[in-house]
């Protein structure tokens, strides 16, 4: 990983190229971030900087955190994540990554929690097809069906897909075009769409599998 940013998600628009044609794009706000931390292989086995971002009244964070605020005389941040970089040495503590850290035409991949959608049954989890509606089918034409064997192998395989908690998993959109930076606003348009509602944190970094 070269370079990678928190953000919040604003919402969805759409946007034209040079053709006209009409590009479905994500807006987030990306930064300003703060790096809090630098990680070195001697003292920590591994190489990364920590990076925070959005702001929080410092009542609310608890006395750890604080001291680790506190120590790098940084402003407690809401949100802190680790990137593994191949270059941390071009950090230092109190560096501040903008939106422009992107350019259009970047690929990148987009980290996010999906939305939660509670309890839900076969069908909607797992794209299950219903059964028959009539003809001695009953009041489970929505229900997950047979479970499998009876006498052997006598039990449900783990894995087997079932109703349950759907949603409010973390997801990553890979190889996103990066539409338009606003440097100025903190804003990255990149096209298609990204996990999560609006207002959700999101992590923006170089894309893993470049299709370019």
């Amino acid at each position: 990983m070269k370079k990678g940013i928190i953000g919040r998600k604003i919402g969805m628009t759409q946007l034209f190229d040079e053709s006209g044609k009409v590009i479905p794009c994500t807006v987030i706000e990306a930064g300003p971030c703060v790096v809090v931390q630098k990680k070195t292989v001697e003292k920590d086995g591994y190489s990364a900087i920590q990076v925070g971002f959005g702001d929080i009244a410092p009542r609310k964070v608890n006395r750890p955190l604080s001291g680790h605020f506190t120590k790098v005389d940084v402003a407690p941040k809401r949100v802190l994540r680790e990137f593994r970089l191949e270059d941390t040495d071009a950090y230092n503590v109190g560096d501040i990554i903008k939106a422009d850290t992107f350019a259009p035409g970047d690929a990148v991949d987009v980290q996010g929690t999906s939305k939660g959608k509670g309890f839900q049954g076969a069908i909607k989890r797992h794209n299950f097809a219903r059964l028959k509606m009539s003809h001695g089918t009953g009041p489970v034409a929505r229900h997950a069906g047979s479970m499998g064997s009876s006498a052997n192998p006598s039990r449900v395989f783990k894995g087997k897909k079932l109703p349950g908690h759907m949603g409010a998993e973390t997801v990553t959109v890979q190889n996103l075009d990066v539409v338009k930076v606003d440097a100025e606003n903190n804003l990255i348009a990149v096209k298609g769409a990204v996990p999560g509602p609006k207002g959700a944190y999101v992590i923006i970094y170089d894309s893993v599998k470049n299709k370019a």
